[in-house]
């Protein structure tokens, strides 16, 4: 059975909860080994009025033991919830597990703690000193994000014909899609330069992909605004966004419980859960975890987006 090294996320959030919740059911498919404190988990449970499972394995992150403050954004839980995936990061670096799975964090939490990278995937970039790919989805539709966690205002100066092409080239070897449709950036992919000339770059980059790949992956640029539409829904899986709300919320719109976070282009597999630390109902409601046991499921099949 497969080992999958759980990164806790911020403890003051859902995803300890989730990680109780579902102890049961995961260590059928896996042998998850928990990147968190027993003494963290233990106060989570005596919040909760529910036992810690028996059979949960851990390694503890390099970080004191703190206390949960359920819903509170604060410093010291982002600085357990980066040493708590760094840990992860660690077990699959030396091989000791097969891939790692994060549960969320608050990247304010983090910026709180003095932590430079803004979130995972930046942080899996530089550790491994490649370009980290987002991809998010579930398998009715993916999502590739050429700009990630960047402002709106920063979009259209990091379109480069090179480094598109590159990001185009790499998402193909990572994935192996058969067809993948690339969004615009200006409303009517900028109607011929008339509203700006970013999206001629793109189509060049299209091109000159597909030329090192030597097979017609990449189709586009198309507008944004009807790339989503139920007909190229059924056509394509595949989809590339050069930003990253444009492409996130149609897919959060549309499949908001099964999507799942996959970085790409790094030699470690990684997955997590695509949603936030929900602080509103972190310690009060049930969460919904079906985000979770998709990003595990996938973490132990290694390749479930393949066509």
């Amino acid at each position: 059975m497969k080992k999958i090294a759980i990164s806790i996320g911020d403890i003051n959030g859902v995803g300890p909860h989730i990680a109780l919740l579902e102890h049961n059911n995961i260590v059928n498919i896996c042998h998850p080994i928990y990147c968190v404190h027993q003494e963290i988990l233990q106060n989570a449970c005596e919040i909760l009025h529910i036992d810690l499972p028996k059979n949960m394995e851990f390694s503890p992150p390099s970080a004191r033991v703190i206390p949960i403050s359920p819903g509170k954004l604060e410093a010291k839980s982002g600085q357990y919830s980066y040493a708590s995936f760094l840990e992860a990061c660690s077990l699959a670096q030396t091989k000791q597990v097969h891939s790692i799975c994060t549960l969320p964090i608050h990247k304010k939490a983090w910026h709180l703690a003095n932590i430079v990278e803004v979130g995972h995937t930046d942080v899996l970039s530089k550790l491994f000193k490649k370009k980290a790919i987002m991809m998010l989805g579930c398998k009715e539709m993916f999502i590739a994000l050429f700009s990630d966690h960047i402002p709106l205002k920063d979009v259209s100066a990091k379109i480069s014909f090179r480094e598109l092409t590159d990001f185009l080239v790499q998402l193909y070897k990572c994935v192996k899609m058969n067809k993948t449709l690339v969004l615009g950036v200006n409303p009517h992919c900028g109607d011929d330069g008339v509203m700006g000339s970013e999206d001629s770059i793109i189509d060049n980059a299209i091109k000159l992909a597909n030329e090192i790949i030597a097979k017609e992956v990449f189709v586009g640029p198309f507008p944004p605004d009807t790339a989503f539409s139920p007909k190229n829904r059924e056509k394509y899986h595949f989809f590339v966004s050069m930003y990253h709300d444009v492409g996130l919320a149609v897919l959060k719109a549309l499949y908001f419980y099964e999507s799942i976070n996959v970085t790409l282009n790094i030699p470690i597999l990684r997955t997590s859960v695509d949603h936030g630390v929900a602080y509103d109902i972190a310690y009060k409601n049930r969460p919904n975890t079906q985000s979770y046991l998709n990003a595990i499921s996938m973490g132990v099949q290694h390749g479930i987006f393949n066509e």
